[in-house]
């Protein structure tokens, strides 16, 4: 297996050289590399998560035949309903435990009319909400697929076992609410698993109207579908790697806001792209031998997947995922054609993978939900001067210590600079002349826990109601 893939030793390598070389040519104005106040509670989190239950409920799963969003409801044993009372039930023995800390409930509508659900289905999601303390509203979210599908997607009778499409994603997030259920947040963390993805992402639309309809304050989805899959159809075969897909400029940007993007940026900045960016730091600091792979897109090329939804009304979403698919193991019937086995089966499912990446999630979302709300109406200026000024709105939430500015150079794909500017709700970094870099302000805990970065502006907003 790949312990040390080639791209993660010369990108370590350019950043820094690039990092070292900037801090040396401007420490003269008081800039300084990135800082940061390590969580020994989430190295914590991270090592908790267990492989050998991961791979016993992906087998419960496959166990159930099929998955499809039309097969069998009415069946203990069989079909997607038995798998949907089945999740309800262990999302039910874990809250149990931890004296009802979960809310459990069934998320649903009757879809018909559609492609591929031409007759009435009714499309029940099993979503689970860990209530934060202080924020209850303020919601962050980790969801995988119940559904499975073969290679007709209208075939509901076949067997589908659907391992790791997407098997390891539900059991992921029954396994994330196995070890999160153990703390208490600030904010509220919701374990979702959701149905109808195959027949046209019909569970995430159904959730996403569900959530605006109670002012949930979605701060980040984590779409999880396909994260046990370690060997691809590229003959590559790596367990170290996995892939964050994240839009760039939110879909429902409006004329006036993306003229004003034009001239002040911002197109790799949304909530989501620094949503992204946050994962992706959270894997450098407490996931072991983990390097996740940044991709400005959506999604896949041309697919799509359940955080689509969420994008749609303005969230901020991602999907993370296994770097290397293999298609002869993706939506193909159960079957052997010269010498070639196709179909989803738990064989091609690595369960240490899978716990890594179930591991990513856990403590993305509990660090999350322990730092306070990012800034909200973070706005900049300083054009033709040689200062910086931001200022943002002051939070009343006194698990704030104060805020953080950071910047970078306008083609790096991570943050490369920051400074800690205390509780104030406005700051100006001299001699930082705003033409040359991208700027974001962070909320900081007063145990030194961050909120994703969020850049200046409508543009960056985690704020789902911007218009």
């Amino acid at each position: 297996m790949l312990k040390t893939p080639l791209k993660i030793t010369t990108t370590l390598l350019k950043f820094t050289a690039i990092a070292g070389a900037c801090t040396l040519a401007l420490s003269a104005h008081g800039k300084t590399q990135l800082q940061y106040t390590d969580q020994q509670k989430l190295h914590d989190i991270a090592a908790q998560v267990s492989a050998a239950r991961i791979g016993s409920d992906i087998q419960t799963l496959v166990d159930f035949g099929t998955r499809h969003t039309l097969s069998e409801t009415k069946s203990d044993t069989r079909g997607i309903g038995a798998a949907r009372r089945w999740i309800k039930k262990e999302f039910e023995k874990i809250s149990a435990q931890c004296g009802g800390c979960l809310e459990i409930i069934e998320v649903k509508d009757t879809i018909s009319g559609e492609k591929r659900i031409p007759n009435p289905v009714e499309v029940v999601n099993i979503v689970a909400i860990q209530r934060g303390s202080s924020e209850p509203d303020r919601m962050v979210m980790m969801s995988g697929d119940i559904d499975s599908r073969v290679s007709d997607v209208m075939d509901f009778t076949s067997d589908s076992p659907g391992a790791n499409d997407n098997a390891s994603g539900v059991a992921g997030v029954i396994e994330a609410a196995r070890v999160l259920s153990k703390y208490k947040f600030n904010g509220s963390v919701v374990y979702a698993a959701l149905s109808g993805e195959e027949q046209g992402l019909f569970g995430g639309k159904i959730l996403t109207a569900y959530a605006q309809k109670h002012d949930w304050q979605v701060h980040g989805v984590l779409n999880n579908d396909m994260i046990g899959n370690i060997t691809g159809i590229n003959g590559v075969t790596d367990n170290t790697t996995a892939r964050i897909f994240s839009e760039g400029t939110r879909v429902v940007e409006t004329k006036e806001q993306a003229n004003i993007r034009r001239f002040r940026g911002g197109e790799v900045d949304s909530a989501s792209r620094n949503l992204a960016r946050y994962i992706d730091t959270i894997a450098d600091r407490y996931i072991p031998n983990l390097d996740t792979m940044l991709v400005y897109r959506l999604d896949r090329f041309g697919r799509g997947g359940h955080h689509r939804p969420f994008n749609d009304a303005g969230f901020a979403a991602v999907r993370i995922m296994e770097t290397n698919e293999h298609y002869d193991r993706q939506h193909q019937d159960l079957r052997t054609e010269n010498g070639v086995e196709y179909g989803d089966t738990i064989e091609g499912v690595d369960f240490d993978y899978t716990a890594k990446l179930t591991s990513l999630n856990a403590v993305t979302m509990a660090s999350m939900a322990w730092a306070p709300a990012p800034p909200k109406e973070v706005k900049i200026k300083g054009a033709v001067t040689a200062d910086t000024s931001f200022s943002w709105q002051q939070s009343s939430d006194e698990n704030i210590a104060g805020y953080k500015i950071y910047w970078r150079y306008t083609s790096e794909p991570q943050w490369q600079f920051s400074k800690y500017v205390g509780r104030v709700s406005q700051y100006t970094l001299k001699n930082v002349v705003i033409d040359n870099y991208y700027f974001g302000v962070a909320s900081v805990s007063k145990d030194g826990v961050e909120s994703p970065v969020v850049f200046p502006g409508d543009v960056g907003s985690f704020d789902h109601n911007i218009k």
